[in-house]
């Protein structure tokens, strides 16, 4: 039946193969609560620790890592993409104040390549241990003839949970809030449609050296994503944070507008940050007016938390302490303000050498 399926274009074979060179990785990406391991038809997570929670809410995220896998299979490197997939859910996740506490991931390729897939769950393991969260289970899938032989997609889905009392979000924020960024690692995985358009139009090659980026092109854009759950579970905890918005599709003025009240707006000033490099590459590179780059990449800030001015200096050094870049990039103010303000959130100024 094998060999039936195997000239069907499907290796039962590697599939089994793949599984035993990501075993490794796996077992480092447990929690305690974790039980069993791989190879069940279920994931299983012991939740009886929710049983401390007065009111538990659970919280999940799902998504996957877009167009920047075609740069991972372009360039032939496959261990980071994970740290992009888990970014992506668990930062989504954590900004309501919950701990991620397990995950799953999909693949499904056109032809397993054992080695291939042990390295992209390499990334999703490794990423899983910086997030706090467990691995519990996944899928690899084989789809020949609707995949081509090197092609990949990754997808994954997170759950948490948080004390209802302690739920973040635009309930909290309140006039004077200062709006603390932080920063990126780069492009992160939001806007690689963009960039590719981008790159190509030009004619530069991902192996391209890049003297304003110091490496090559597709080193830069391989990037992985900065996770912030640990950072900011921690600001949650340490009562800081009114709410957070995580920064992906959409930019940064579109994401922190889905944490403002109706009745508030905010302001933020340019001039704070210098993005990275690699931003106003694009923007020159494509000449890409700056609404639209803003509304399609993160622009160097990842992650955003409305706090109150009092404890700004004590959420800087704590996100420091993670390793975490962080500043005032503006600030809350009442909606009557300024009369007829058709945004919540503004820009202004110029990023310094822009």
């Amino acid at each position: 039946m094998s060999d039936a399926y195997a000239e069907a274009g499907v290796s039962i074979e590697s599939a089994d193969r793949a599984v035993e060179l990501m075993k490794v990785w796996i077992d480092k990406a447990r929690r305690p609560e974790m039980i069993g391991g791989i190879g069940g038809f279920a994931g299983l997570f012991d939740a009886s620790a929710l049983t401390s929670y007065h009111r538990p809410l659970l919280a999940t995220s799902t998504d996957g890592v877009g167009t920047k896998v075609a740069v991972a299979q372009a360039m032939d490197v496959h261990d980071t993409i994970g740290f992009d997939l888990v970014g992506m859910v668990v930062d989504d996740l954590v900004v309501c104040g919950a701990e991620p506490l397990f995950m799953t991931d999909y693949i499904a390729c056109g032809r397993v390549v054992p080695e291939r897939i042990a390295a992209i769950v390499k990334g999703i393991a490794e990423a899983c241990v910086e997030a706090g969260c467990a691995l519990v289970g996944g899928e690899t899938a084989e789809h020949p003839g609707l995949l081509g032989h090197d092609d990949y997609d990754v997808a994954g889905a997170t759950t948490g949970v948080v004390e209802a009392d302690d739920l973040l979000g635009p309930a909290r924020v309140r006039p004077g809030d200062a709006v603390l960024a932080m920063a990126s690692s780069g492009l992160h995985s939001n806007g690689y449609s963009l960039v590719r358009h981008v790159v190509a139009k030009a004619g530069w090659a991902y192996d391209r050296d890049v003297p304003e980026l110091g490496r090559t092109l597709g080193e830069e854009l391989l990037e992985p994503t900065r996770i912030y759950a640990k950072a900011c579970l921690a600001l949650a905890r340490a009562d800081h944070p009114h709410a957070m918005a995580h920064v992906t599709g959409g930019g940064l003025a579109a994401n922190l507008a889905r944490i403002m009240p109706e009745e508030l707006y905010a302001v933020l000033e340019r001039g704070t940050w210098t993005p990275p490099p690699v931003f106003d590459l694009i923007r020159g590179l494509g000449d890409i007016p700056q609404p639209d780059l803003e509304a399609t990449l993160n622009c160097g800030v990842g992650m955003v938390a409305l706090v109150q001015p009092e404890v700004v200096d004590a959420a800087i050094a704590l996100l420091g302490g993670f390793g975490i870049h962080s500043w005032v990039a503006g600030e809350v103010l009442p909606a009557d303000a300024d009369a007829g303000r058709g945004s919540t959130v503004e820009l202004v100024g110029q990023h310094p050498g822009w």
